[in-house]
């Protein structure tokens, strides 16, 4: 699977929540409850937030940061870690990541060797 990118896409790998985030992954689908199909959504690997500027995305990779989880990486190299940000505008990740690929058109992510054959995105989710 897949998720669908806009505008400014915030993403974390699932089993990341689950290690990370106070709660786990149960934790983290209630508290965006409200957000759900809208600007978040997720498929088994990948969840996705959003933002449509860039003040409000450096907020939201703070607010994750606060509770434990590793943006960007520094030992002679920027990258992140436990999140990334790619912004649809530019189709690229602002710094590289490991783990995640961006189609060619720029219309949609997925984990690093798994397949995307089916999208998920704010329409049908």
């Amino acid at each position: 699977m897949a998720i669908a990118l806009e505008h400014i896409n915030f993403i974390v790998r699932r089993l990341t929540i689950e290690e990370k985030y106070p709660g786990g992954w149960e934790q983290c689908l209630i508290d965006h409850a409200s957000s759900l199909g809208t600007r978040v959504w997720y498929d088994e690997h990948l969840f996705r937030d959003g933002a449509m500027n860039p003040i409000d995305m450096e907020n939201l990779v703070n607010a994750w940061r606060d509770i434990g989880f590793q943006a960007v990486l520094i030992n002679g190299e920027k990258k992140w870690l436990d999140c990334c940000v790619i912004d649809e505008n530019f189709e690229t990740l602002s710094l590289s990541c490991d783990w995640i690929e961006i189609d060619i058109t720029g219309e949609y992510a997925f984990l690093k060797d798994e397949d995307p054959s089916e999208i998920v995105g704010r329409h049908g989710f």
